[in-house]
């Protein structure tokens, strides 16, 4: 799947030499490797439960454990929990938490979610997912980095829906809009950016419940509230109407590691 950001800039480094006395070897270069398998991942969003105090107690005290002790069959080999704070706009979030598994490729991801201990964790979610959920499967399209930890890590993230033409999202989402957001990356202040696109939803039907996801990380909140109201943010946000016809959901939230 196509990488959307800009790759690191690359030095080309030229070596000159006294001519051959006799012809040269055949030294035409071997065709590059192929670029490794992309990341892949199942996401789960949740949506509000009925008593957000007894959803935590669970998912603290025996979800998240179950999850961590399946980690060695299921294969995944990194994990993000992140809770919704609020929309963009500042009213009550329409979704609840995000948890994200990464695979190394979609072949390990099909792997693992027919495992017995991937069948455990799915079965135990109906025991504290009292507002329902989606669930989700995808790719990474940017730029892999390390994912990122503490509590205080403030993230924006856009959700889009299926969008009219997908095409000529895709053709813009490239062309214009992530090089208007690595142009105002520097007065935005992020310090993460993850793009990815969702394929199927976890049982395999399709088209996903959601389209694409952006992520851009912070080092706080505070953080987080200034870049949103600098002039390269507006000219981000004010962008989105040109490609994204779907809709779109807007949210901002933070990473958990505990209760």
């Amino acid at each position: 799947m196509r990488r959307l950001l800009v790759p690191a800039l690359l030095l080309a480094v030229a070596a000159c030499s006294k001519p051959a006395a006799k012809p040269a070897a055949d030294t035409t270069a071997a065709a590059p490797p192929p670029p490794p398998p992309a990341m892949a991942y199942v996401t789960v969003i949740y949506h509000q439960p009925k008593s957000p105090a007894v959803f935590e107690k669970y998912y603290w005290a025996t979800h998240v454990p179950l999850v961590g002790a399946k980690q060695a069959e299921v294969g995944f080999v990194a994990a993000e929990l992140t809770k919704f704070d609020a929309t963009l706009d500042g009213k009550p979030p329409t979704e609840y938490r995000q948890a994200v598994l990464w695979f190394n490729s979609m072949d390990d991801l099909k792997r693992g979610i027919a495992t017995p201990g991937f069948k455990a964790i799915g079965d135990d979610l109906p025991k504290f997912a009292t507002g329902g959920l989606l669930a989700m499967v995808g790719e990474l399209t940017s730029d892999q980095a390390p994912l990122l930890s503490g509590d205080t890590t403030a993230f924006l993230t856009v959700i889009y829906k299926t969008p009219t033409d997908p095409a000529a999202f895709e053709s813009y989402y490239a062309a214009t809009h992530i090089p208007l957001v690595v142009q105002g990356a520097p007065q935005i202040g992020f310090v993460r950016a993850e793009l990815t696109k969702l394929a199927t939803n976890l049982d395999g039907s399709t088209p996903p419940a959601f389209y694409r996801q952006a992520k851009l990380y912070f080092a706080n909140a505070a953080a987080l509230k200034t870049g949103t109201a600098t002039p390269a943010f507006k000219a981000v946000g004010d962008d989105l109407p040109k490609f994204a016809t779907g809709g779109l959901v807007a949210l901002v939230g933070h990473l958990t590691s505990k209760p």
